[in-house]
């Protein structure tokens, strides 16, 4: 995993309450073992309507996508975070998230930030125009206009988002032990 320490960039204004993994990714896009390329299918559903944020070229690429509450629920889909890496989105901030979504992106160095809905709808507010910065080492989501609104976040997974470390990597670093106990035990 890529460690992320700070995120900034322009937002995608989303806004929407329970955004389900099937809007996230359609179950079309499931039958694949590989990460890539699910970020052209994000989204579908929303982005065949007119005037959605993912067809407005200012927010292309945006980093951070800000959501409404329950973001997430629905199926299992690790497929809805590997989606939204694909198209780019390190950092998702909204008021909720469904807990298997919020592990998912945990898992795969995504950022899930929970704030409170008018900390939220002032973010999306700003997002329209202007870009949004999210600090993991400050614990904070900041705006050009000097907002400044903490976060707080499980301390396992910030440690692990900021060192780029996924269960493989942290059961490495444990090789020497590991090896140490096989040796002991005769296993």
């Amino acid at each position: 995993m890529t460690p992320v320490r700070t995120v900034h960039g322009r937002a995608y204004p989303l806004g929407r309450a329970n955004v389900d993994t099937d809007v996230i990714i359609g179950a079309a896009h499931l039958k694949t073992t590989g990460r890539a390329g699910l970020g052209v299918h994000a989204f579908e559903t929303i982005r065949r309507g007119p005037g959605n944020v993912f067809a407005d070229p200012a927010f292309a690429g945006a980093p951070i996508l800000i959501a409404g509450d329950n973001f997430g629920c629905g199926s299992s889909r690790e497929h809805a975070a590997w989606a939204l890496a694909d198209m780019g989105v390190q950092a998702v901030i909204a008021p909720s998230f469904s807990d298997i979504f919020a592990g998912n992106a945990f898992k795969n160095g995504l950022v899930a930030v929970v704030l409170p809905q008018p900390v939220v709808d002032r973010l999306l507010e700003v997002a329209r125009e202007q870009p949004i910065g999210v600090d993991l080492e400050t614990m904070t989501v900041t705006t050009p206009f000097q907002d400044r609104f903490a976060f707080a976040m499980d301390p396992f997974r910030r440690e692990c988002l900021m060192g780029g470390l996924d269960e493989i990597a942290l059961t490495l670093a444990s090789a020497a032990a590991i090896d140490a106990y096989e040796r002991r035990t005769g296993t």
